[in-house]
């Protein structure tokens, strides 16, 4: 089998079009590729052909090899060369033809006829004045070379007729590419639409493609034009509607007559003989597409055909579209208007305020309805009125005669379709489209809405000025997060803040508070051990604000209501305290690390909900953590009811989002979240470029030979119990307790087995990794930050360096407030070169950016907790290269927990959200789960599977 040609071998090469033979259809044809004048034969040439050359003024006969191509094989390659300036002239003039030809077909310009010995074939056409003028264009162009297979059977040395050629070629694809099962419908014949042509005979078929041929070449077309005396349409003496058929020349567009001229002789002698015989073959095939049109061919001069109103409907509707599909145009009087539309609209009721604010503050429900616009002007209650009452396919509105589509008369009268609330319209406007009786519908906001839309869009937005007192220059993209936090607090609709850790959050906040300048304060809450990291910020980035600590048993708010500067407390105060705040009138309610209440459900996140504010801001470098539900715990405090209800949110979004993977949903609810949340990565083009570069790697690490006895019993003896188990929340147990034994397994022995003060060294190769980066960076003066999700093997990690002599010191959840700052002074003072962290106490709000290494000794379940670890090392103010290490023990469950973090990834880069982590795998059937944590061996082991 020969390998295809290139484009380079076409382009370079001298095409002739081979026709078909006597009898074949035109698909039969072939291109060849012929060696240009003194140049290389083509690669692959398989034929020898005799061609024409010119030798001085004489002309000679030689054979030359050749390639032969089939139509479909050579399309591609002849519509590239048809681009190619540095073609061949004659693969150029080919290309150029390929391309006409691929045009006719995108249009439709196909017509069924028969070869000499009856058998199917598509062909080319009817051509048009354009198109006739492009065929003529190629053919004058055509150098000798691109024709220059001489006629057979004569005596001299005669070229093809250039244009006849050409339409040759045109017909050849034509009749390659038009295979579908659309076919018949055209065609009238099952055989003009299979995939692989037989050459079928249809010899009944004779008379119509002759009917077909003689329209197609006799070089005119018909339309029809709508009579209407629009003054006196419906009045009582008016003349009924009607259309008149008209007939226009392909060979001059500025040739047109009525019918009657053809009929009378007016205007036969411009049109040619045929002109009235192919005006009825031309109507017979209009009467196949609208029916009506065959009582024209039972008159004697089929030039007007009298409508029926039900006729009149349709010509202005569907069957004109079908029409005009066919390429037969109806033309319109100038003075019917056929722009009246409906749409949905959004609007506020009566009696709703007109300002921002106290629009989303209204109880007033807003209206839900069609609006029928005429020429883009809403009509008036009174004009809906009297077109909900037409019966006519035309009504008479301002003075003009309008086309009334029956579907837009049926929305008028029934234009109200309910009432929304405040934040159920702002959704419908974000998205753009509701439901109407099952099916999506564009909706268009009004008024206030509208404006408020428009305002919530950040698109080509002036850069905010930094506010006066900021002892700190702000970059660009924190001037735009201010804009945006400005916006969005002023309309009373609050917003999350979403970027990278590191990226500023905090001094955005100090920032807005400095431009809103309220005389009620702020109140902040936050994790314990960023208490101290906000006081400093205020302290430093804005001097003179006054700010005050809620936290500890002596708390106070005495004085703190007065001032408007800032009030910092922690999640665990405000639960307990959650009645003293809210009798405080805020400004602002600003909730750092928002992902702390991502449980709608938790007593934290209904203590938080309780506490009023002019508005509501959330800084959280993750606001999905596991599923989409934690993205409305969090948008639903900041502007509650824009998502709905949770139940209804799950129904609608995030069902289809997570366990169905549908990009539409995804969509629906991005567009709809989009304005409510600003989210940046310091991988984002100008955001931080700064930063230095980051490096992560894994690292496979071997079980030992315990650790590796200890899980292959683990597991043995727990899908034992889990396949036993009575009810889906025992099974759920049973299986999250496996996990986390596996877990502490790979991590240490002596974690799994609860042995705080055994043996440690030479006993998991997690430990012994760790060892060997330690010694390397402690030996470079470097510092390290470790993070584990165990406080205990935490508290075994510290013993064990501080039995080798390195200083480290550990952070954990119970760690003091006081005693976590000066650790963090410790550490950046370069006082302690390893710092121990547990991942929920460590992993948010802290500076560390004097660690040029962070070590992962265990991997959660979601990457974006431990890419938030990561940036307490990297981020803006980091001047090293970071290295990330992640320890993984190879052929355990670590592993596959790897691939689901991959997959959890790419679900928050369409909605910010994630999968399902240890729950998705309390799902996984007995064989599943077996599968998932069977022991693999290493490449080291040598012992296959345990």
């Amino acid at each position: 089998m020969s390998t295809p040609a290139g484009r380079q071998d076409v382009a370079h090469s001298a095409v002739v079009f081979l026709p078909a033979g006597v009898g074949a259809p035109p698909r039969a044809g072939r291109i060849a590729l012929t060696p240009a004048p003194g140049g290389p034969a083509p690669e692959g040439a398989d034929a020898e052909l005799t061609v024409v050359r010119p030798h001085g003024e004489a002309v000679y006969r030689t054979s030359v090899p050749a390639r032969l191509l089939t139509i479909a094989e050579a399309l591609p390659l002849l519509a590239a060369a048809g681009r190619d300036l540095r073609a061949h002239r004659a693969a150029a003039c080919w290309g150029a033809a390929a391309l006409h030809a691929l045009h006719l077909v995108a249009r439709g310009r196909l017509l069924p006829g028969l070869t000499e010995d009856g058998r199917e074939a598509w062909r080319a056409g009817p051509l048009d004045a354009e198109d006739l003028a492009q065929l003529r264009g190629i053919a004058a162009a055509m150098p000798y070379e691109a024709r220059a297979v001489p006629l057979e059977g004569r005596s001299s040395l005669e070229l093809p007729d250039a244009e006849g050629l050409v339409r040759g070629f045109l017909d050849a694809v034509a009749d390659t590419l038009p295979r579908t099962p659309g076919a018949p419908a055209a065609a009238g014949h099952a055989a003009y639409a299979t995939a692989d042509p037989q050459g079928v005979r249809l010899p009944a078929a004779a008379g119509w493609v002759a009917e077909v041929a003689a329209g197609a070449d006799a070089g005119v077309k018909i339309s029809l034009r709508l009579h209407l005396s629009a003054h006196e349409l419906y009045e009582p003496d008016a003349r009924p509607a009607a259309v008149a058929l008209q007939v226009h020349s392909l060979a001059d567009p500025t040739l047109l007559s009525d019918a009657v001229g053809l009929w009378d002789g007016s205007a036969a002698g411009a049109f040619g003989p045929r002109a009235r015989v192919d005006t009825v073959l031309a109507l017979r095939r209009a009467a196949r597409v609208w029916p009506p049109l065959a009582r024209l061919l039972d008159q004697s001069v089929p030039d007007t055909l009298v409508l029926q109103d039900d006729e009149l409907q349709e010509i202005l509707g569907p069957a004109a579209r079908r029409l005009e599909a066919a390429g037969i145009k109806v033309h319109w009087p100038r003075s019917l208007v056929r722009d009246l539309t409906a749409d949905a609209v959004v609007r506020p009721g009566p009696g709703t305020a007109s300002n921002e604010t106290s629009f989303f503050d209204a109880e007033q429900l807003l209206e839900f309805r069609w609006q029928v616009s005429l020429g883009g002007l809403p009509l008036t209650e009174r004009e809906m009125d009297e077109l909900a009452e037409a019966h006519r396919p035309m009504v008479r509105l301002r003075d003009q005669w309008v086309v009334v589509d029956p579907e837009l008369v049926r929305k008028v009268r029934k234009r109200a379709l309910g009432y929304l609330d405040p934040v159920e319209a702002l959704a419908v406007a974000l998205t753009g489209e509701a439901e109407v009786d099952g099916e999506q519908v564009p909706v268009r906001p009004t008024g206030t809405l509208a404006e408020i839309r428009k305002g919530l869009a950040l698109e080509g937005e002036p850069l905010t000025q930094q506010p006066p007192g900021l002892a700190a220059t702000l970059r660009e993209y924190q001037l735009r997060g201010l804009a945006w936090l400005d916006r969005m607090t002023r309309l009373g609709l609050g917003g999350c803040l979403t970027d990278d850790m590191g990226l500023g959050k905090t001094i955005t906040v100090i920032a807005l508070q400095l431009r809103r300048r309220p005389s009620a304060p702020v109140l902040v809450v936050c994790p314990a051990s960023l208490l101290g990291n906000w006081q400093r910020e205020i302290e430093r980035f804005a001097p003179g604000v006054p700010v005050h600590r809620y936290h500890g048993s002596g708390r106070s708010l005495d004085g703190a209501s007065a001032s408007g500067g800032f009030v910092l407390t922690t999640y665990g105060t405000m639960r307990t305290s959650a009645p003293e705040l809210a009798g405080v009138p805020w400004d602002l309610v600003v909730a750092d690390e928002a992902q702390h209440v991502k449980n709608p459900y938790s007593a934290a996140a209904k203590a938080l909900r309780t506490i009023p504010s002019r508005a509501r801001v959330a800084l959280t470098g993750t606001p999905v953590e596991n599923n989409l539900s934690e993205l409305w715990a969090i948008l639903d405090w900041t502007t509650p009811g824009l998502l709905g209800g949770l139940k209804n949110f799950r129904a609608r979004h995030a069902r289809a989002i997570e366990s169905e993977g549908d990009p539409d949903a995804a969509e629906r609810l991005a567009r709809l979240v989009r304005p409510f949340v600003l989210r940046r990565r310091k991988a984002d083009p100008g955001i931080a470029p700064e930063l230095p570069p980051k490096t992560e790697t894994d690292h496979p690490v071997a079980l030992t030979r315990e650790q590796a006895v200890l899980y292959e019993a683990v597991v043995r003896e727990a899908l034992d119990e889990i396949a036993s188990a009575e009810g889906t929340m025992a099974r759920r147990g049973l299986v999250m307790k496996l996990l986390t034994s596996l877990k502490q397994i790979c991590n240490h022995p002596a974690q799994y087995l609860r042995e705080p003060d055994g043996l440690l060294a030479a006993r998991s190769g997690k430990l012994q990794l760790l060892d060997e980066l330690l010694e390397t960076i402690v030996a470079e003066d470097g510092a390290v930050l470790v993070f584990t999700q165990y406080v205990t093997m935490a508290r075994l990690l510290e013993r064990h360096l501080a039995a080798r002599g390195i200083p480290s010191q550990l952070l954990h959840g119970g760690t003091p407030v006081l005693e976590r700052d000066a650790m963090v002074a410790r550490f950046q003072n370069g006082e302690v070169p390893v710092f121990l962290l547990s991942l929920k106490a460590g992993g948010t709000g802290l500076n560390l950016t004097r660690a040029g290494h962070v070590i992962h000794y265990d991997r959660w379940w979601n990457p974006a907790v431990e890419e938030q670890a990561t940036d307490r090392a990297y981020r803006i103010g980091q001047t090293q290269p970071v290295q990330v290490h992640r320890l993984i023990t190879e052929g355990t469950v670590e592993d596959r927990i790897d691939e689901l973090l991959i997959t959890k990834r790419s679900l928050a880069d369409a909605i910010l959200g994630a999968g399902g982590g240890e729950t998705a795998l309390t799902e996984l059937s007995d064989a599943d789960l077996a599968e998932l944590l069977a022991l693999r061996a290493g490449p080291d082991s040598g012992e296959g599977d345990l």
